[in-house]
């Protein structure tokens, strides 16, 4: 930068990347910008499912535009994911809106069985019932201590598991104190995959005798 050498560096990561970056180099937020690339606004995902499909000479109805970017939220890979969908159930245009609801089941399969179980799959007893219960507050940025009232614990006791989640990618801080889901819906996915709250006992610490 100093010297203004044609260099141009481009990353991508999750919602934590600016921290990460901060933690890795010291005033990194002055030598990188950090735009946020987030879901498609309404035109924009309209567009990602009627452009591929009037292609193939197949059209949508406006309530089943409506449906999908509801149940898909805009963001990219939902929609492409819920669009494969409704084209292998769809059996003539322009697509209904009875179409996308019927699709909907193998749309959340799909992503349950690949795209959100991965992510589950990496965690440990204490972390699942850590993002269940969050999942029980709603799909927003939860407050550490509401999170921790919901498993009867203190905030105290679960900030090395909130912070191992925030390392493993499953949660950001969008603000001090709050934590939220990396990714849409996966707080619907813990609801479906983890029925009941099951909180670990807690674990005492077992002091180690001194030898003679």
């Amino acid at each position: 930068m100093q010297r203004k050498l044609p260099i141009t560096f481009v990353g991508a990561g999750l919602p934590q990347i600016a921290e990460l970056a901060g933690d890795a180099k010291s005033y990194a937020e002055r030598l990188f910008q950090f735009p946020k690339i987030d879901s498609l606004n309404e035109p924009d995902a309209r567009q990602a499912l009627i452009e591929p499909s009037r292609a193939e000479g197949v059209t949508f109805e406006s309530g089943a535009i409506t449906l999908a970017l509801e149940i898909s939220q805009g963001y990219p890979y939902f929609i492409q994911e819920l669009g494969f969908q409704v084209w292998e159930i769809a059996e003539s245009s322009p697509i209904t809106r009875d179409d996308v609801e019927t699709a909907r089941e193998g749309y959340e399969a799909k992503l349950d069985s690949s795209f959100f179980r991965v992510r589950l799959d990496r965690a440990t007893p204490l972390q699942t019932a850590y993002m269940r219960a969050m999942a029980e507050l709603g799909p927003e940025a939860q407050k550490a201590s509401d999170v921790a009232k919901v498993m009867g614990r203190e905030s105290t006791q679960l900030g090395p598991t909130r912070a191992e989640l925030i390392d493993m990618g499953l949660l950001y801080t969008p603000e001090h104190g709050y934590a939220a889901f990396t990714v849409p819906d996966f707080d619907k996915f813990m609801m479906r995959a983890v029925p009941t709250l099951v909180v670990p006992e807690l674990q005492k610490r077992t002091r180690k005798k001194k030898q003679d």
